[in-house]
């Protein structure tokens, strides 16, 4: 069975930092791309991208985060990583990590796997 599990949540004051970190454990073939995603507070927002990559490292990043947040990946560890500088209010979210992952029995084919979220609130 795999699991996607975040980590590093927590409360901060605007303009500091935050990692994160998400790990994929079980029986999996190989990992593709991974992503964080966020939900801000309120029942009607969706989830949205802010970061994501390849299992060859090539990023891409939500233009709300350029240039503040950071993802980098450690493919020997199945592990992402958000590292997370100048924070807004605006930042605040549960984060959610999703990965495509392959597992030996279903052929090779990539299925979605997302973790239980990690809290992050910014606040003075």
């Amino acid at each position: 069975q795999v699991q996607v599990v975040e980590s590093g949540g927590g409360l901060v004051q605007p303009g500091g930092s935050l990692k994160l970190s998400c790990a994929a454990t079980g029986n999996i073939f190989r990992i593709y791309d991974m992503a964080w995603y966020r939900q801000a507070p309120g029942k009607q927002r969706e989830r949205e991208l802010v970061a994501s990559i390849t299992s060859f490292l090539d990023p891409t990043y939500a233009h709300s985060v350029k240039g503040r947040f950071t993802i980098s990946r450690d493919n020997a560890k199945n592990t992402i990583y958000l590292q997370m500088n100048n924070l807004k209010y605006d930042d605040t979210s549960v984060y959610y990590c999703k990965a495509a992952i392959a597992i030996p029995s279903n052929g090779g084919a990539p299925q979605e796997y997302w973790g239980q979220g990690a809290q992050v609130t910014v606040s003075s």
